[in-house]
């Protein structure tokens, strides 16, 4: 073996360990778990368990994921788009120094902030109370599976936004400006020209963006403190007051497959692109 090689293979060897130390061993250890039932053995109790269980929560994770996942995908197009077709320039200097502040925000400060701003006493109510828009009496809180959509949108569409404004500033302007030539609407030329070019960045965005709210514990247990809630605090529940890891790893191979699904679905479509 040669020294570069073998200087490759050091350099490689720690970062290779850690990743296999912190993540594949902890993976597949939850994994095996999953299937091991109370009394050792093999077997599918724990499943059954957290069917019986959390069944509601089973379905409302993803429903909650893929809305909010959806919005993402609306308002990061509409951000991209007014970026590259926008008509006034300090409009479009503003929200591109805007929209990115997001992306700082930890998920846990994230839902403190909405936390404070969505309660029934929070700022947006005392805010529309003090415009005379509502009575104190009318006010309500939206600490519930409404919070959790809104700070999600919140918190990750800045990080998709970006991916699609850098790729539709990357394109060729001389499309645009020939619709633009032809009469075309901003609009109609978003829809029809740049959204079909971006879609496969817009799906990397989008994909990364529903894995990363599939593990986020903060937001759900900060906001919404009724069922039905993700199943990350589901699993936190199980471990921290139960001490019963079966269920909770049972759990977290059902949010694996989850996020599986979406993962292979992303790559069987970008497989069929590259096959045209």
């Amino acid at each position: 073996m040669t020294p570069t090689r073998l200087l490759s293979l050091a350099l490689v060897t720690p970062a290779l360990a850690v990743v296999l130390v912190l993540f594949v061993y902890p993976l597949g250890f939850s994994l095996a778990s999953a299937f091991e039932p109370p009394g050792g053995g093999f077997g599918f109790a724990n499943f059954i368990k957290a069917f019986e269980l959390y069944d509601k929560d089973i379905l409302f994770t993803p429903v909650l994921i893929a809305l909010s996942t959806a919005i993402i995908a609306l308002v990061s197009v509409a951000i991209g788009g007014y970026l590259t077709l926008g008509g006034n320039p300090v409009a479009v200097a503003v929200l591109a120094w805007l929209y990115r502040w997001p992306l700082f925000v930890p998920f846990i400060v994230a839902a403190q902030c909405m936390r404070t701003f969505l309660a029934k006493n929070g700022l947006m109510n005392n805010g529309l109370v003090s415009m005379g828009l509502l009575d104190t009496e009318q006010t309500v809180g939206f600490l519930d599976w409404r919070g959790i959509v809104a700070t999600f949108v919140w918190k990750q569409t800045p990080f998709v936004a970006l991916m699609v404004a850098g790729a539709m500033a990357s394109l060729d302007r001389s499309t645009i400006d020939a619709a633009r030539n032809l009469g075309a609407s901003r609009l109609r030329i978003l829809i029809e020209i740049l959204v079909p070019q971006i879609r496969g960045t817009l799906m990397v965005g989008l994909i990364l963006s529903f894995v990363t709210m599939m593990s986020v514990l903060s937001v759900p247990l900060m906001l919404s403190g009724a069922a039905p809630n993700l199943l990350t605090v589901d699993m936190a529940y199980r471990i921290n007051a139960q001490g019963d890891y079966g269920v909770a790893n049972a759990l977290g191979f059902i949010s694996y497959l989850m996020t599986g699904i979406v993962g292979w679905i992303y790559l069987r479509r970008s497989l069929e692109e590259r096959t045209r």
